[in-house]
């Protein structure tokens, strides 16, 4: 009898979870936003340009003339030349804090620090130089971590100390510690919800900075940034217009400003380039949200989940031909789309780990698919005379333009 309890305590001992495993079963993954700070002087000096260096997280991407410029979130921009197309090669990094989008016109380079705007003497490009710093004229220019599910505030520095971005840590927490760590009730949710001038650069759909004649536009969260740029080295600071809520990207086309924001598109006339008049809005829910125009219509990817708002994701096709009463034309269902493009009847989708896609839209109505990339992980692209560039987890694309779509030109690894 003894035997048979024996052999029964140790068969449902063997039978249960352990606590280890349970436990192990409660762990959940976050993706926390830990802040980057350093004091107010480090701020100012640690501008400059050093050697090549690997790429921490890459971001936007930027063309002017044989050079390719490559944000790295927060840090700074890669220089590659490319003068080489199907061989280019990383050539120097340019150092600055809270950076995240830059544009160039004739030789001067524009990059936001964080709340500063910087102007950078690129004409030799071996010897980039720093020029002038404009201080505190980008208020709202703090993007906020949206793929993150929690911001730990609890890291940030103390009062004296600047904020210039954000690190993105995954943590394995259970409910209860995430709940003690953020101070979140259980059962609450984590969050509530280019221009064709050739003297200038060609940003991607994710561009914050828009160059259009002799102004800078910069949007913010808030507002639309103007700077008169007539005497290059030396920006005019003009008077900010108010834009909305969390305004993302920035877009132009002729006479118009269009504004990619999470609430919807908002339009803007630049007929008085000092003074943009809002013209009209599509409102589409809360969701990313870049844009791309052609002559009647404007294409905006829609990406859900995370802390975007939506919880689909989709490609918004929308028409402008009236442009004081836009409307939804035709949307398509996408993954999880980022940057987009479009060059004659083609057009260009970066839907992130689902690759990069090309479509036929001569037919709005009815794209035809022509390409599709599925092997990279793609983030934003910029298709230019003769070439398309496509930047996606750390690696940079480029393709030569086929009657059929794309064919691979060449791949620069920037890590």
């Amino acid at each position: 009898m003894r035997k048979f309890a024996l052999f029964l305590s140790l068969a449902l001992m063997l039978s249960l979870p352990s606590c280890e495993d349970k436990a192990q079963e409660d762990l959940q993954e976050y993706l926390i936003a830990v802040p980057i700070t350093m004091t107010e002087e480090e701020f100012i000096n640690s501008v400059e340009v050093v050697s090549p260096l690997p790429v921490q997280e890459s971001g936007k991407i930027y063309a002017y003339q044989q050079l390719i410029f490559v944000n790295d979130k927060y840090l700074g921009i890669h220089v590659v030349d490319n003068s080489s197309p199907d061989n280019p090669r990383k050539e120097a990094f340019i150092k600055i804090p809270g950076n995240v989008d830059i544009a160039i016109r004739e030789n001067y380079l524009y990059a936001d620090s964080l709340r500063d705007l910087l102007v950078f003497d690129i004409s030799d490009f071996n010897n980039i130089r720093l020029v002038n710093r404009l201080k505190n004229v980008l208020q709202n220019n703090v993007v906020w971590p949206f793929e993150a599910d929690f911001v730990d505030y609890s890291r940030f520095g103390s009062a004296d100390e600047v904020h210039v971005g954000w690190e993105l840590q995954k943590e394995r927490l259970s409910q209860s510690e995430f709940n003690s760590r953020f101070g979140i009730i259980e059962g609450s949710p984590v969050f509530e919800n280019a221009s064709t001038d050739d003297s200038s650069g060609k940003g991607g759909s994710l561009a914050r900075f828009m160059i259009v004649d002799d102004y800078l536009y910069v949007v913010d969260n808030h507002f639309i940034n103007i700077f008169e740029i007539s005497d290059l080295s030396n920006p005019l600071d003009m008077e900010d217009v108010y834009a909305g809520f969390d305004i993302e990207t920035i877009f132009n086309k002729g006479p118009h400003l269009f504004l990619g924001s999470m609430r919807g598109m908002y339009i803007y006339d630049i007929s008085n380039p000092s003074v943009p008049e809002f013209v009209s809005e599509f409102q589409h829910g809360t969701a990313c949200d870049p844009v791309v125009v052609d002559d009647n219509y404007a294409y905006v990817t829609l990406r859900g989940g995370n802390n975007c708002g939506a919880l689909e994701s989709g490609l918004f096709i929308v028409d402008i031909s009236d442009i004081s009463n836009p409307e939804l034309a035709i949307s398509y269902p996408m993954d999880e789309p980022f940057g987009l493009g479009i060059k004659g009847d083609h057009l260009f989708i970066c839907d992130g780990d689902s690759g990069l896609k090309v479509y036929n839209k001569s037919d709005v109505e009815n794209l035809v698919a022509l390409d599709h990339f599925k092997d990279v992980v793609t983030f934003d692209v910029i298709p230019l005379e003769s070439t398309l560039l496509m930047i996606g987890d750390e690696v940079l694309y480029q393709y030569v333009y086929s009657e059929d779509g794309l064919d691979l030109l060449s791949r620069l690894n920037l890590n």
